[in-house]
């Protein structure tokens, strides 16, 4: 068994059984007027932080959000784009299909401005999107892609860019540690699945998307996420992991790199090819 299925089974179990605090240390959302949130949504807020940016969501945009999770940013997406198929959710894992579902149905009993059908759930994974090249305006996903070794994460980034609309953008959060993390933790797949083992550093972060043909990237946040200690995971010193909030745009990269900018500094930092420094 490989350990997207071990992470497969994780989150079929629960989809079934929701665990507050799961992966998201911080139960606080964005907060939207007239935007009502089912508890059970809100209790299945697997996210590390967030990617619902407003000022990337003018215009109603076609929204395409790879792990549907509870449906909670889903809702949120649906919110800046009020018409049918406007947010389409991609997720491998039936039971979690069926919980957001039914979570979006309390939604739409709750908003009298949501319908249904303003999100679609489809089957599918980061690998194999099952949309076309360059039809969506944004593509979004929370804690998902730093569960994929980096092989896989390749894959997933190369797909987000081909189905995206020239200019368009990939908002994504996820965990990235201080300092590398030790093998025996990388090997782990349950901690993979619980997003504490697949975190890359910053630099390596910034690289993959590079890669991808992001030719700008810009950090929106960066927060204390968890710390994996000593004593419980068998570790020479602590290791802080941060939670990153991104926006990376699909534009050519020029000069052999990206232009990386910093709006999570107290001023912005811009560079081009080498990671300016983050503040906690």
């Amino acid at each position: 068994m490989s350990y997207l299925d071990t992470t497969a089974e994780f989150y079929a179990t629960v989809a079934q059984t929701p665990e507050v605090g799961l992966c998201c240390v911080n139960s606080e959302t964005v907060n939207l007027p007239d935007l009502a949130i089912p508890e059970v949504m809100q209790a299945m807020n697997y996210g590390c932080g967030t990617t619902v940016q407003a000022s990337e969501l003018a215009n109603q945009p076609t929204v395409l959000y790879v792990g549907v999770g509870g449906g909670l940013e889903a809702l949120q997406f649906a919110y800046f784009s009020r018409r049918p198929g406007a947010v389409i959710a991609v997720d491998p894992v039936a039971e979690m299909r069926d919980a957001a579902q039914r979570n979006l149905a309390q939604a739409a009993a709750l908003n009298p401005w949501f319908e249904p059908e303003f999100v679609q759930i489809v089957a599918g994974d980061a690998f194999h999107l099952p949309i076309s090249d360059e039809s969506v305006d944004v593509v979004a996903q929370n804690c998902l892609f730093n569960i994929f070794e980096p092989h896989d994460l390749a894959i997933a980034l190369q797909e987000a860019a081909r189905v995206l609309k020239p200019q368009g953008r990939l908002l994504m959060s996820d965990p990235i540690t201080t300092v590398p993390i030790p093998e025996h933790l990388r090997q782990d797949e349950r901690l993979r699945a619980m997003c504490l083992s697949g975190a890359l550093t910053y630099g390596e972060y910034l690289q993959h998307l590079a890669q991808a043909g992001f030719g700008q990237i810009e950090i929106r946040a960066r927060r204390p996420y968890r710390v994996l200690d000593q004593a419980t995971y068998q570790l020479d010193h602590d290791i802080a992991l941060d939670s990153l909030d991104s926006v990376a745009i699909k534009t050519p990269v020029t000069c052999g790199s990206p232009k990386i900018i910093d709006l999570s500094a107290d001023s912005a930092v811009i560079s081009n090819g080498q990671a300016p420094k983050c503040c906690g």
